[in-house]
């Protein structure tokens, strides 16, 4: 079906992006949910001659992506879609009206778009539409799976008119006999040797070195296909892009055995350590050859993936062999560090290609190799646009998503290095995550930390000058800022929480380790109401929304007050020494490592002077009013301030700077607070509702993070 002729019933992007958003935050999968509708399974009933009826897929829906209250004019909506799938692949008249969907129709289209392998996606559409079970499929059945695979690719953006050929192709070439059929064998084998096909699919790991990683791009300005050289035309997504390298090509010519993508590592011992450009074909745009400083002419050239030279293609043997890796070189870990070992070598296997290479890595004298680590669910997209311009600078043996295996493969990969630093990309729950695993990795040494925030919040990287949030700028110069950064250690803090009553059912305790703070009262109520709605419609929240969300809940919170006269059920003990609260009206209490909270509040505030006593470690209590003005806070001193607060308004106030700060109660290198009723408590911005108990917080160790210059410019990062 030509994209240009939507049928009635057909989606509106705003309808595919809601579904998508859906999608993301979803566990199901398709396979395991179909098989509630079939004989036997819980929602059988709603299953009639391959069909479901509306009330069974909304049921389908509710039950995949993971949500009750489902709307319902959109589940009409998608309903109505697919009833006409029927009619527009077979030209039949339409179904009579709650005449029910095909079910494997949903079924393919919704496994196109979930995350999964494409061999696993292949081999499931096959199973789907082979009803007979005999291993084959007729011309028909095959085009059906191809029409979904069509309207998935239409909403994702891709130039239609580019991919069906594509497909249609694919087809002509796997029917090898010509007999109208195709075997499981035949329908994965063609698949998988299909580039754009696997793109939409969703290939995203590299089966072997010297392979692409595509992905569908839109140009804005004219741009070559590196194998035909011919233009990319289109409205829509008018090419592939290789993630790696930036090697681009049409859709159907990524098939014509196009140059390998720049090799990640070395064969042999033999190669380390020699620094050779890895030479890829590109669109240079007129830039200047650094041999023979001539203009380089469309496509007339190479550019080298490690140093960024380009030169005309006859010009690159005459200029130097050796790559430098160019402005990057501090950072770079280049493929001549990275060699493949005996298996004898490694046993851990956290380091395996899928090829079966087992990589380690060797020191580069005067360089400090940077390991990246990527969330990508943080910031909504933010994570994997980041995700993906790290791959590109840098070598992408280097450069980690956390969602495959979490830090420890990275942190295993540089255990031998003394002399590296790390980025981590997200929130501030996942610098804790990569801290957590940093105290479990026998590393040599601790390496430095620097962070680039994603999302909203972010007081770690707040208080390190990272700023508050990512805004897409050029990460060369974050790259740049962490060179002319400084090592400041952080303190880290054990929390032990112990129940009164074991028996007592509560949430279970979010964190072991404070790396910002832990609160109990007002805040912590606030956030422990976002949290549960979230959990509850996660559709609802994004990094855009999540502010106005808490600007509600802390609303209702001042209404409601639902922590007040604290001091009623809850003591403070510093070192054995109690805190008096008689005097104030409080609703929270808050233990402070650093001087960030709420996305950017400082507690404590500014202090009157600096402190008169001799530098170095200090133990002392304080609790004196008086003297705790003149205190200053420091990350690195072993030392906990803790804030009394009056109620949201107040918290408001000094968000907002018509307060400078709480209410300080005590300085200390340790604290006991016990609870007499259930309340809301939170550590490092993450709730939870407890049980009476006393709560011990002692200093654990330092984590080295590293602080970015004061003269940094403010214009890369939103800071509230």
């Amino acid at each position: 079906m030509d994209s240009s002729e939507e049928p009635e019933g057909s989606l509106t992007p705003v309808d595919f992006i809601q579904l998508q958003h859906y999608m993301e935050y979803s566990s199901q999968r398709v396979k395991d949910v179909i098989k509630e509708f079939q004989p036997g399974g819980r929602l059988a009933q709603h299953s009639f001659r391959e069909r479901v009826d509306a009330v069974g897929f909304c049921l389908f829906l509710k039950t995949y992506l993971e949500v009750d209250d489902f709307p319902a004019d959109f589940c009409q909506r998608l309903f109505r879609y697919f009833q006409h799938v029927e009619h527009d692949d077979s030209g039949k008249s339409p179904p009579p009206e709650g005449g029910g969907v095909f079910l494997h129709d949903v079924s393919c289209y919704f496994s196109v778009l979930e995350e999964g392998q494409p061999r696993e996606k292949l081999e499931f559409t096959f199973k789907l539409y082979d009803k007979d079970c005999n291993q084959l499929l007729d011309s028909a059945e095959v085009d059906r799976i191809i029409n979904q695979m069509m309207r998935a690719a239409d909403y994702l953006g891709w130039d239609a008119t580019e991919l069906r050929p594509v497909l249609k192709d694919m087809m002509t070439a796997i029917d090898v006999d010509g007999n109208g059929t195709v075997t499981l064998e035949e329908w994965v084998k063609g698949g998988m040797n299909n580039v754009p096909l696997l793109v939409l699919l969703g290939l995203k790991m590299t089966e072997r070195d010297g392979q692409h990683i595509w992905r569908m791009k839109h140009f804005n300005k004219p741009t070559y296909c590196s194998v035909c050289h011919s233009m990319l035309l289109g409205l829509g997504k008018q090419g592939l892009c290789c993630t790696f390298c930036k090697y681009t090509v049409h859709s159907h010519c990524a098939n014509k055995n196009p140059e390998p993508c720049a090799r990640t590592f070395v064969r042999s011992k033999k190669e380390i350590g020699v620094a050779a450009h890895d030479w890829i074909k590109a669109d240079c745009k007129s830039t200047k050859c650094q041999v023979c400083h001539k203009k380089i002419k469309t496509l007339a050239g190479r550019r080298c993936v490690w140093c960024q030279e380009m030169r005309h293609n006859e010009c690159l043997f005459l200029g130097l062999s050796s790559c430098d890796c160019g402005p990057l070189r501090d950072h770079i870990v280049p493929p001549w560090a990275i060699y493949a070992v005996p298996k004898e070598e490694d046993t851990s296997l956290l380091n395996v290609t899928p090829d079966g290479h087992i990589l380690q890595i060797v020191s580069i004298p005067n360089i400090h190799p940077l390991l990246v680590f990527v969330n990508p669910k943080s910031g909504g997209k933010q994570g994997f646009r980041v995700l993906r311009k790290f791959q590109y600078l840098l070598n992408p043996r280097q450069v980690y998503n956390l969602s495959n295996g979490g830090p420890a493969p990275g942190l295993h990969f540089f255990r031998h290095l003394r002399e590296f630093r790390i980025l981590v990309c997200g929130g501030d729950g996942t610098v804790g995550w990569l801290l957590d695993a940093i105290d479990k990795e026998n590393l040599q040494v601790h390496p430095s930390i620097a962070v680039l925030p994603l999302g909203t919040g972010n007081d770690l990287a707040r208080c390190l000058r990272w700023g508050g949030g990512y805004d897409g700028s050029d990460l060369r110069e974050i790259l740049k800022d962490i060179e002319a950064s400084e090592l400041v250690p952080m303190d880290r803090w054990s929390i032990q929480v112990i129940p009164d009553d074991p028996q007592e059912a509560g949430d279970p305790v979010p964190y072991e380790i404070i790396n910002n703070y832990f609160s109990v009262g007002v805040d912590a109520s606030i956030a422990h109401r976002f949290h549960s709605m979230r959990e509850k419609h996660p559709q609802r929240f994004n990094s855009r929304k999540n502010k106005l969300w808490y600007l509600e809940f802390a609303t209702s919170e001042t209404i409601s007050a639902s922590c007040k006269r604290l001091k009623e059920c809850l003591t403070i003990e510093c070192g054995g020494k109690s805190v008096d609260l008689s005097s104030m009206s409080l609703e929270g209490i808050a233990v402070l490592n650093i001087p960030s909270m709420h996305g950017g509040s400082n507690l404590w505030g500014e202090s009157k002077k600096p402190n008169s006593g001799p530098e170095g470690e200090h133990s002392e209590i304080i609790t004196d009013r008086e003297l705790l003005k003149t205190i200053s806070q420091d990350m690195s001193d072993k030392l906990l301030e803790v804030v009394g607060l009056e109620g949201a308004i107040e918290m408001g106030q000094i968000y907002t700077g018509l307060k400078s700060a709480g209410h300080r109660l005590a300085q200390t290198p340790q604290i006991t607070i016990r609870t007499t009723k259930a309340l809301p408590m939170q550590i490092d911005g993450e709730p939870w509702m407890q049980p009476p108990c006393t709560i011990h917080i002692s200093h654990k160790n330092q984590a080295n993070m590293l602080m970015a210059a004061p003269t940094k410019s403010t214009g890369f990062f939103h800071h509230k």
